[in-house]
């Protein structure tokens, strides 16, 4: 095992778990001491603890199990499915339905009232099955993680201590148990011995690279966070070499990992699908709240009708409201959902999420285990003058081959690892080993003891480690010793881990070897290394890049380790895009968001530091997903419009984050991005088309009821009408939006929806009074018994004619009308203009009081319509061209 030169990053403090229970009187748990005190000695933890270092009795461990309760986090309590349902109705789009459904029962427009009620009903069972269903894949995820402890217990008193593996669920405070590379810590435990330990406590600090962790009773840093106690492990941390024996101080809700369990929920501000939601409800609201009083007044004053005309009034507003909408947006988003589930294994557990993951055009994620792989790999081996040479690395690989063999440890460590990696096997087994002196946290070494062939009676002492451990130790000058230190550091500022060896010449004994021996060492030169990218990182970044998603890096590591990841995988890192937490410390809420859009890395941090460095680029008026698996992440999970966790994340944070990822790779939320574009992309032009033609047929239901001395349409002339024309808009659920669609964010802005649907409105009420002239035309003037039937029927036909054409045209625009084959939004508009044609003259008709038309009024109609379709073709262009030019610029 060996050191890095790179400075490590600050731990984050968890949140104070409190004491737990008294094992006996009134005394509370041991648990590690606060910044400024000492840590409790090894004797002061066993004699608060009530137990020995040959671990409890079988019967000691009963009672206690019994007392504490088992090792497990707090439940969680999943939301039962009719609780989803109920919650699904506060969705501001169904409230809106369910208060013109309300309306409507009102004036006895009992048609239109059952069909909004259903619309609601199918809306949130939709809505509340696919988050179940997600709820549920996620809590199946808890059964992947490790369920037993290696533990040391007695059957009696005067029993033997005995090791055995035993469930997780079982352990005790007071437990002694063992650790060994790979293990994960079970619980909060105070070491009593421990040889060559580090382990990772990325879950609950962020920070990447290992911390060293010793039995010995040395004061706690003043200032320090808990987990910089070397003395304790947390659960949630992993052991990465070494081993030790440990007695544990907390399980279940009492352990730093659980207190995340038991903060109390924060309340998560609106998303960007929250705020679109709202904008856009508050719009449909103010048009149906002017509505129905304009048509009672307007035809109260010209015509003299009086309450007669409120269900046409009622009609008119549910006419304008787009009533597929629930149905529609939790359509399109759960077959989304459903596709990355089955192809791509991300689950997403809040629908509206997949939407705001389509939105996002920031993405804020650490480094560790997405751009790179957690694993360094071996970069240049640089000899004392500073040059390339193989001589350098072939002697840290003969010390780190022998040290793993004659040290007895069951596998090296990553650092040794990427030098065995890198050597030729051939070399190494040129030596024979004699002798090792392990890696020592204290030391920051290891010596491996080889006899060199051709040299008889000569020990070579082969050591590596720490630069400046080793330099201490080596026959140099000052002046060498400075040079080389500051070259080492140099390294360590562009992102490189640096490792130093040694060698020394001795006479051949049979005495042990002790650290006592390193010295008047011959320095043989640096080893650098650099994290392993991620296979698909470069590709997926690209592919974000390409989709005007801007990668922001806040992780708790050494700011030139991050930089210089994204500098091998082409992320552009300038010097004044680096940026450390000390210096967020110094802003301002309000000048942290200019500063956040500028800067690329954000290195050094905790847990509230990326917090609000999401938060302020939310200010600044982006969509921000944040990228997490750790209990450190958390705050930032909830500060993001999205929070994005791996399957194998920490239980808290998996259970906290709106999508979960099978792996942590940057290719799989690539699919969910691209998916929820196109969710997203359905939705937005499903409410542009809809919005704005049924705007255009209120305008014009407004004039015609001024200008006709009757109803302009039925009541139930306009509900069939909308039925038809919603029926065929669900098609959009499954349409295949342009590409250009998955090249940009797709968030729902209200004030741009509003400048085009009230743009097309007015076109599409320019239409339908081109076709009240062609009508009084045809007809010669209306007046006989038969004109009002005529009129309805051919007014009802261009409507779902000019329908049938927008939902075509206005699709994605002329580019995406070319070169496509007919899908399912092509065939609904096909039977939309079948149904416009065919039924006034069907033995339906009569029923809704409609009848056929004269033939020179389908003449006519034809030179509306091909005038509109130029129209339509025409502003549809235009749209599209200040549409691209609103696209949001990289950052």
């Amino acid at each position: 095992m060996a050191e890095s030169t790179a400075p490590p990053g600050p731990d984050a403090e968890a949140p104070d778990a409190g004491a737990p229970a008294a094992f006996g009187g009134d005394r509370a748990a041991a648990a590690p001491s606060r910044p400024g005190r000492s840590a409790p000695t090894v004797l002061e933890v066993l004699r608060e603890l009530d137990a020995g270092p040959r671990g409890l009795t079988e019967t000691e461990a009963q009672e206690r199990l019994a007392r504490f309760g088992d090792n497990v986090l707090p439940a969680r309590r999943e939301a039962s499915w009719p609780r989803l349902f109920v919650r699904s109705l506060r969705d501001p789009f169904t409230a809106v339905l369910l208060c013109l459904g309300l309306v409507s029962a009102a004036v006895f427009a009992w048609g239109t009232a059952s069909v909004i009620l259903l619309l609601v009903v199918v809306s949130c069972v939709l809505r509340a099955t696919g988050e179940h269903r997600a709820d549920r894949s996620t809590a199946a995820l808890r059964h992947l993680v490790a369920t037993t402890a290696t533990v040391v217990r007695r059957a009696d008193a005067d029993a033997a201590p005995t090791s055995r593996e035993l469930p997780l669920d079982e352990l005790v405070p007071g437990d002694v148990i063992r650790l060994g590379p790979g293990d994960l810590v079970p619980a909060d435990v105070r070491l009593l011995r421990a040889h060559g330990l580090t382990v990772h406590q990325s879950a609950l600090t962020g920070e990447s690279a290992p911390v060293a962790k010793s039995a010995s009773d040395t004061p706690h840093p003043v200032g320090g966070g808990v987990f910089e106690q070397r003395q304790y492990c947390f659960q949630g941390s992993s052991v990465v070499s070494g081993s030790a024996t440990a007695v544990v101080t907390a399980t279940g809700a009492r352990t730093r990992f659980a207190a995340a369990h038991s903060r109390p929920a924060e309340r998560r501000e609106a998303s960007a699908f929250d705020r679109s939601v709202h904008g856009i409800s508050w719009i449909l609201i103010r048009f149906m709240l002017l509505t129905p009083p304009l048509v009672l007044m307007a035809n109260a004053a010209l015509r003299g009708r009086g309450l007669e005309t409120l269900p046409f009034a009622v009609a008119v507003a549910v006419g304008l409201t787009p009533e597929m909408l629930p149905v529609l947006v939790t359509t399109c988003l759960a077959r989304s959902a459903a596709l990355l589930a089955r192809t791509h294994g991300v689950i997403v557990r809040r629908l509206p999420a997949l939407h705001d993951l389509g939105a996002v055009d920031v993405l804020c994620l650490d480094k560790t285990g997405t751009l790179t792989q957690d694993r360094p790999v071996t970069d240049r081996a640089l000899g004392p003058d500073g040059r390339d040479d193989t001589e350098a690395l072939r002697w840290a690989a003969v010390n780190a081959w022998w040290t793993l063999h004659l040290a007895d440890l069951p596998e090296p460590d990553a650092l040794d690892e990427a030098l065995l990696e890198a050597a030729d096997e051939d070399d190494l087994m040129a030596y024979d080993g004699v002798a090792a002196v392990p890696f020592d946290p204290v030391r920051r070494l290891a010596t491996a003891v080889v006899r060199t062939p051709g040299r008889l009676g000569r020990h070579t002492l082969v050591v590596k480690g720490d630069v400046q451990a080793v330099l201490e130790r080596c026959a140099l000058t000052d002046e060498e010793r400075g040079s080389l230190t500051a070259h080492a550091a140099a390294q360590a500022d562009d992102g490189l881990r640096v490792l130093a060896v040694a060698t020394a010449e001795r006479p051949a004994r049979t005495r042990a070897y002790t650290p006592a021996d390193e010295r008047g060492l011959t320095f043989r030169g640096l080893i650098t290394l650099r994290d392993a990218l991620a296979p698909t990182a470069a590709d997926a970044l690209r592919n974000l890049t390409d989709r005007g998603v801007t990668v922001k890096i806040l992780t708790g590591d050494h700011p030139g380790t991050a930089a210089r990841a994204c500098r091998d995988l082409g992320i552009p890192v300038t010097g004044d895009a680096v940026l450390t937490a000390d210096r967020i410390d110094t802003l301002t809420d309000a000048d942290l968001p200019a500063l956040a859009l500028r800067t690329t890395v954000f290195a050094r941090c905790t847990p509230d530091h990326k917090a609000r460095i999401t938060q302020a680029l939310r200010t600044a008026g982006h969509t921000v997903g944040f990228l997490g698996d750790g209990v450190n992440d958390l705050p930032a999970l909830h500060a993001a419009d999205v929070g994005i966790a791996p399957r194998d994340a920490a239980d808290v944070t998996r259970e906290g984050a709106d999508v979960v990822l099978a792996e942590k790779d940057l290719t799989a939320l690539d699919h969910a991005i691209a998916a929820g574009r196109h969710a997203g992309g359905n939705i937005a032009t499903y409410l542009r088309i809809t919005l704005s033609s049924n705007l255009g047929n209120v305008i014009a239901m407004l004039s015609a009821g001024l200008l006709l001395p009757f109803l302009p349409m039925l009541p139930a002339q306009v509900l069939t009408q909308n039925l038809c024309f919603d029926a065929a808009q669900l098609t959009f659920a499954h349409d295949r939006p342009h590409p250009s669609v998955l090249r940009r964010p797709t968030e729902l802005r209200p004030p741009d929806l509003l400048r085009f649907i009230t743009g097309f409105g007015v076109l599409n009420a320019v239409a339908d009074l081109a076709t009240f002239a062609v009508l009084a035309l045809a007809l010669h003037g209306p007046g006989t018994g038969d004109d009002e039937a005529v009129f309805h029927s051919g007014w009802f036909t261009e409507n779902l004619l000019t329908q049938a054409l927008v939902m075509l045209l206005l699709r994605a625009g002329r580019r995406g009308a070319q070169g496509r084959r007919p899908g399912p939004v092509t065939w609904a508009a096909l039977a939309l203009a079948v149904i416009g044609l065919a039924l006034p003259p069907s033995p339906l008709g009569p029923v809704l009081g409609l009848t056929g038309l004269p033939v020179l009024y389908y003449a006519l109609l034809i030179a509306v319509l091909a005038v509109y379709a130029a129209g339509l073709l025409a502003a549809g262009s235009r749209a599209a061209r200040r549409w691209a030019s609103q696209e949001t610029p990289h950052l």
